[in-house]
């Protein structure tokens, strides 16, 4: 891995490939045990998280169902600070067990705003599975109940997550270079 430009931005390596994914097969395997007999439905939030739910997904082993709904709250390489909802939920969470599956949380805001929604719904349970958590840059309170990677509040690219469009489907991550 070495470095990479995007836009007008240079990105270094980050997370491999490799402990990316034998992070997410255990998170898998952690599912696998939590919703044995359970037949979860996994909500997955487009358009960051489409690498990490289908690799996900590839390593469960439990009868599952998956829809997907589409959140945004970036612009550039900051939170715009507003969520807006291009895709919506088209699914009944009624008594369901529900997990979602988000790419990053950073501030919360996007969780903050969605999750009272969906417990509004009345689903059995409700969990969040996200790739990555900048703990630095969270201002709203959210319960992560399953976490591949906590991260330092710097801006990563790669592996779904993308710079103005650009660098979804890089198959590692990079953060942006010190200094940019």
């Amino acid at each position: 891995m070495s470095a990479i430009t995007v836009h007008d931005k240079t990105f270094v390596p980050y997370l491999p490939e490799t402990l990316i994914l034998e992070k997410v097969k255990e998170l898998a395997n952690a599912i696998d045990r939590d919703y044995a007999d359970k037949k979860p439905l996994f909500i997955a939030i487009l358009n960051g998280s489409f690498m990490f739910t289908s690799d996900l997904f590839k390593y469960l082993t439990i009868e599952a169902e998956i829809c997907f709904i589409k959140l945004a709250s970036y612009k550039g390489t900051k939170s715009s600070g507003q969520v807006i909802t291009a895709i919506g939920l088209d699914t009944d969470i009624a008594d369901r067990h529900v997990i979602i599956l988000e790419d990053i949380i950073d501030t919360g805001k996007t969780m903050n705003e969605f999750l009272p929604q969906l417990r509004n719904q009345h689903p059995s349970s409700l969990k969040v599975a996200v790739l990555l958590h900048k703990p630095d840059a969270t201002v709203y309170p959210v319960t992560i109940d399953y976490c591949c990677f906590s991260i330092p509040d710097k801006f990563v690219l790669g592996y779904g997550l993308d710079y103005d469009g650009l660098g979804r489907n890089i198959r590692e991550l990079y953060q942006l270079e010190p200094g940019a």
